[in-house]
Formats: structure tokens, C-alpha cells, sequence
């Protein structure tokens, strides 16, 4: 619970009004965010189920535990776009709003009149934020619809994932939606803040693909450097010197990564402090060829100990970056985790608790975090519209009877 002086400092995004037109994970995690720093979320949902999200496993009474985590304190509007009249309607929510996030598919908001330049139309200072896997402005292939793996194979990320010797392999998390939603965080970030100086609104074009491809550390740059060279994954030891990889432990596997300035460290920890003389390890080239036979050598010193936590403190001891690959299970047992507040108890009217992945900014400021809930289907169309659109309970009335708005009690 936050103190009294806490409770005065509003959070970050306090009276900013965000209409959301984002389903799965991409569009949603922006807003996820802009939820917990204090904005006042609108999300556009259209009938007969909303997002998609709401089906997605695991559910329990017909709610969705992905949908939960995914869309705590947002409001939900449903609307039925094949009705005239929901353009006016989104057009009038607009006229009210900081910010618009969207993830549809190409030419949908264009086909529907609710593209960028139509909701600058009726609101200049708009600040609008579109998340798609191949770019919505410059892009040859802005026309293509896309995934999450879509990406990581385009970007040349997947190129970089598995074993050398076989198929290229994608990461098993959503990387490139979750990366993307950050990105796009970060973006409109600033262009409220070029508002502030301006007056100024603007469009944030967010690429799945540019946010995996501005990861790579060197790939393209070797790869422009040298026409023979095509960097490759290197499986589970890195090509940059040794250790770089992962390995077998006692119990599970560990991962160490050893750049020159801690091979010493890691010879000293391993027992085997003469290595550092040895010619053969001169260098991390020298050790990047050599990797299979000193992996060896690391796995026979591993295996000497009863837990891989032993390891681990014979390592840390030494200052050697190392860490043990835990699974999402472990993660939730893992002091690490709690103290960070990273695994997190959240409430739901429908199934009681959830667990989910905790908020991964901490400000020093307002370091509390408000208590949120994901709403059904269409549960504000009324209280959205009025404080938003100006509508009377009786134009509101007359939408819902004309089937324009929808709600469902249960998802």
C-alpha cells in the first residue's frame, strides 16, 4: 500500500485517454503498460466476440487467463463494424483521445475510414501508434499480414536460433510482439512528449520486423564487411570465444558466457589456472575452435559437484557470469522473481487469482501498482460513451437497441 505522500503523486500516464483497436499481443501489450502507468484506456472490440484473445487457452467459465493478463484495466467498447454508424461513433471517442493504438491487419482502418489521416481529421494533436509485422509507411510489403514467427524468419533472427547443423529454429516466446509493444511504448512515449513541446500530434509506424532486425549486435555488420562471411547460429556454444554457451550440470544446464577479461577468472574457478599460459587457448578465437574439447573439459569439472547451485557459487565466487536455465515452473519458485515482484497475484471477478508476469518498469517515484481488472465484453459501452462521446442514455439506448452496441456478461 502506497503512503499518503505516494497517494499525491499522480502516475505517469494519469489523464492521458488511449483508444485501443489492438487484439492478440503485440497491439495489447502497449496498452497493458499505458494501464499500469494510470491511462485511461478505451479498447474497441468488435462483435459478435471481441478480440480474438478472449478464446485463447487456458479459460475456465469462458474467461481467458491470456485475455486477463493481456487486458487488465481497459475498458471494453464492442461495436458492430458492419454497421454505418460505429464510424461515427469510433470518430466521436476519437475527438477525446491523447493516443490511438492499433494492430490490425493492412487496409483495415483505411477500408473502414479510420486511418491515421481521418482521426487527425477531427483531433490534430492525435498521437496514433500502429503495430504491424512489415511497416505500414515505405515498406514494399506493407500489403502482408504477419505473425510473430513471421518475423523472427524474415529478420533473420530465426536464422541465428538452433543448431549449426540444423534447421533454423524460432525462439519459443513471442519475442518479436513483445519486443514491438515495447518499441511502440517507447514511441509514443516520445511523441507525447514532442506534443508537450509542440503542440504536435504524429503517427509511430512499428515494424515486428524492425524491432527484431535493430537487434542484431554484429550479424549485419559482418555480413556487409565481407561478402564470403554469413554469420549462422551456433547452436549451444557461442562462436565468440569459450565459455559462451550452455552446459550440463549436476542437476540441469547452466549457462556461462566468458569474454576475454573473464577467461582467467573462469580457468582460476574451474581449477585449471595454467590455461591461461596455454598457447593453444591464447586467444578467443583460438578458444572458439577449441570449444568442443574444453565444453568437455567444463562438463567433467561440473559433474565433480552434487547441485548445479554448487556450480553456480563456485562460479559467482570467481566473478564469472553465469546463470542457470530455469523453465517458466522454476521461475515461479525462484527468490529472484518474487522479490522483484515479477511473478505476480492478480485478482479477477471470474477466476478468482491469476498469475502472471509482473510489470517490468520500477520507478522510484510511484513504485505502487493500481489493482486492475480485465473487463467483459462491451461492460463500459455506456460509461465510455458518455464520458468520452457526450452520448445520452438515450442515443445510447438507441445504439444498443439498433444492435450497433454489443456487451456479453461472460466472455
Amino acid at each position: 500500500m502506497a503512503d499518503a505522500s505516494t497517494d499525491e503523486v499522480p502516475r505517469m500516464l494519469e489523464g492521458i485517454r488511449v483508444l485501443d483497436f489492438t487484439q492478440y499481443l503485440a497491439g495489447p501489450t502497449v496498452t497493458r503498460l499505458m494501464a499500469e502507468l494510470g491511462a485511461d484506456i478505451v479498447k474497441i472490440e468488435q462483435s459478435p466476440g471481441g478480440d480474438p484473445s478472449r478464446q485463447l487457452p487456458f479459460k475456465q467459465d469462458g474467461r481467458s487467463a491470456y485475455y486477463v493478463q493481456q487486458n487488465r484495466g481497459k475498458k471494453s467498447v464492442c461495436l458492430d463494424f458492419s454497421r454505418p454508424e460505429t464510424t461515427e461513433v469510433v470518430l466521436d471517442l476519437v475527438r477525446s483521445a491523447d493516443v490511438v493504438v492499433e494492430n490490425y491487419g493492412p487496409g483495415v482502418l483505411e477500408k473502414r475510414g479510420l486511418d491515421y489521416d481521418a482521426l487527425r481529421a477531427v483531433n490534430p494533436g492525435l498521437v496514433m501508434a500502429s503495430i504491424s509485422a512489415f511497416g505500414r509507411r515505405n515498406s514494399p510489403l506493407s500489403h502482408k499480414v504477419g505473425f510473430d514467427t513471421i518475423a523472427q524468419a524474415f529478420s533473420g533472427f530465426m536464422h541465428m536460433t538452433g543448431e549449426r547443423d540444423r534447421p533454423p529454429q524460432f525462439v519459443g516466446v513471442a519475442f518479436a510482439d513483445v519486443s514491438a509493444g515495447v518499441h511502440a511504448l517507447t514511441g509514443l512515449a516520445l511523441a507525447l512528449f514532442h506534443r508537450e513541446r509542440t503542440g504536435r500530434g504524429q503517427w509511430v509506424d512499428i515494424s515486428m520486423i524492425d524491432c527484431l532486425y535493430h537487434a542484431h549486435e554484429m550479424n549485419v555488420q559482418l555480413a556487409a564487411a565481407n561478402p564470403k562471411v554469413d554469420p549462422k547460429r551456433n547452436g549451444q556454444h557461442g562462436g565468440v570465444g569459450f565459455p559462451a554457451g550452455t552446459f550440463q550440470g549436476p542437476e540441469g544446464y547452466i549457462v556461462i558466457i566468458a569474454l576475454d577479461r573473464q577467461w582467467p577468472a573462469f580457468c582460476a574457478a574451474i581449477g585449471r589456472p595454467e590455461l591461461v599460459e596455454d598457447p593453444r587457448y591464447a586467444n578467443a578465437r583460438d578458444r572458439a575452435k577449441a570449444r568442443g574439447e574444453l565444453a568437455a573439459m567444463t562438463e567433467a569439472w561440473m559433474a565433480t559437484f552434487a547441485t548445479d547451485q554448487d556450480v553456480l557459487d563456485v562460479l559467482e565466487a570467481h566473478r564469472v557470469p553465469c546463470a542457470p536455465v530455469l523453465s517458466p515452473r522454476q521461475t515461479l519458485e525462484h527468490p529472484y522473481f518474487a522479490q522483484r515482484e515479477m511473478v505476480r497475484v492478480v485478482p479477477d471477478p471470474v477466476l478468482g487469482e491469476v498469475t502472471i508476469p509482473g510489470f517490468p518498469f520500477k520507478f522510484s517515484d510511484r513504485p505502487d501498482l493500481p489493482q486492475l481488472e480485465a473487463a467483459s465484453l462491451g461492460q463500459h459501452n455506456r460509461d465510455a460513451l458518455m464520458s468520452w462521446g457526450g452520448y445520452s442514455a438515450e442515443r445510447i439506448e438507441a445504439l444498443v437497441a439498433d444492435g450497433v452496441l454489443v456487451a456479453r456478461e461472460r466472455d
